[in-house]
This record gives structure tokens, sequence and C-alpha cells, in this order.
């Protein structure tokens, strides 16, 4: 199949919004697993002063970790289906988060604008076009020294771990999805995971885009060997004097 991107991507998402969170709630883990992705950017004082960036929010779910962790920070969130924003924004939120309809490749045109103290995009990269200028965009929002954290369906790259993955999906995901009307959305979940980077691609990938002190560190359950947090600084820059 072909792989769903930008506009007909952020229409699916439109399309399947209003189930999203259904499913996400059947996926073991699912929340505790986005809380220790944010833990793991090793940020301090409960957010206080900080400025974040929410790449992807989806319907909420990592906003929902960020706060959780970092509840005294500013977070923007930011998504590219306005479906899916709708419904983070109509959550119940506390103070200092706001929601931008934005896809990551044109955050600037929707007026987000740096530094922020850290980025954090879950089950971003492999459905955005162009990941390598997606990582340049979010190394410019970036403070020197600021921190990516991406949590995101990696693949360690053994065999096991590609056939649980299709097992998942073929076998839970997809016929749930199809009865919801929703079908190619999750068949290109499915795909997408298959043909993105490796765990170990991805975390050269991010080293090739000037990230420094690049960590890969699985995530429990299930999805260990499937499901990765990856987290990096941006890097300063040699006129800086680091």
């Amino acid at each position: 199949m072909t792989l769903l991107r930008d506009e007909h991507l952020a229409a699916a998402f439109d399309h399947a919004s209003r189930s999203y969170d259904t499913l996400v709630a059947a996926n073991p883990g699912y929340h505790a697993h986005l809380r220790r992705s944010v833990r793991r950017l090793g940020l301090p004082g409960r957010g206080r002063g900080l400025r974040l960036l929410d790449l992807g929010c989806g319907t909420g779910a990592s906003t929902a970790a960020l706060r959780s962790v970092l509840p005294a920070a500013d977070i923007t969130a930011a998504d590219a289906s306005a479906g899916m924003l709708r419904r983070a924004a109509a959550k119940p939120w506390a103070d200092r988060v706001t929601f931008v309809h934005a896809p990551a490749e044109r955050l600037s045109e929707a007026g987000v604008h740096g530094p922020f103290d850290a980025v954090f995009a879950a089950y971003l990269f492999r459905n955005v076009t162009d990941p390598d200028a997606v990582l340049t965009a979010v190394r410019q929002l970036l403070r020197p020294g600021g921190r990516l954290g991406v949590h995101e369906y990696t693949l360690r790259g053994r065999r096991a771990d590609r056939a649980v993955w299709t097992l998942v999906c073929r076998g839970l995901v997809q016929p749930v999805a199809t009865l919801l009307g929703d079908g190619p959305l999750y068949r290109h979940l499915w795909r997408s995971v298959l043909e993105f980077d490796t765990a170990g691609r991805f975390a050269r990938r991010l080293g090739e885009a000037a990230f420094e002190q690049v960590r890969v560190l699985p995530l429990p359950g299930w999805q260990t060997g499937i499901t990765h947090t990856f987290v990096a600084c941006r890097a300063h820059d040699r006129r800086e004097g680091a």
C-alpha cells in the first residue's frame, strides 16, 4: 500500500479523531509509557520557567503526559489535524497550555517561535514526508543545549519484533479500525512502522542532524523492541563557545 502523507494523512486523522481515544485506551501502558518518555527528558523543577513544544500532539495524550510530569511548564501543542486538535483543546486543561493548528513543517507560519527548552514528539517522525527537514526545524526552535524527546514506534530490527507488530496490527487494531471506518489510517500505521527507521538508524539520524548525547531507551511490556524513547540535546554552535 502507499503510505498516507501530508493533507491525506491529516484528513485520515480528522476522520479518526472521534474514536482515537477509545482505540488508544485499548493499548496497555500507552499513557504510562508517554509519561515515562517525558520523565526521561530529565527536566528540572517540575518544569517551572520552561517553555515546551508538544509536536504532533494529536488528541492531547502527549500533552497530558507533559502536564502530568512538568505541571509548572508553559506548553505549546501543535498538530496538523484540525479534528485531532479540536478533541485535544476541548479537554479540561490548567493554565499555560496553548494549542496551534499547524504541521511540523510550517510552525513559524502559525506563529510558533522558539527558543524552547524542550521539544517532545510522540508518534510523529515516521508520519512526516521529510524527517530530516523536521529535525532541522526542531533544532532551530530549541535553545542551545535544549532537549529533544522522541517517543516512537521504531523496531529494534529483529524478525520477531516485526512479527509481533504485524500480529498486533492485523489481529486487533486493523479489524476494530475497519469497523469504525478508519481502516486506511491504521493500515498506514502498520506499514509506516515497518518502513521507517530502526531504532539504531533513527539514533544516527539524530546525530547527523547535529543533536548530541543521543540516548535510545526501550519501553517495557509487549512494546519492548517496538517502541523507544530517544533523548538528545541541541548541540551548541561553535560561535557560542561550547
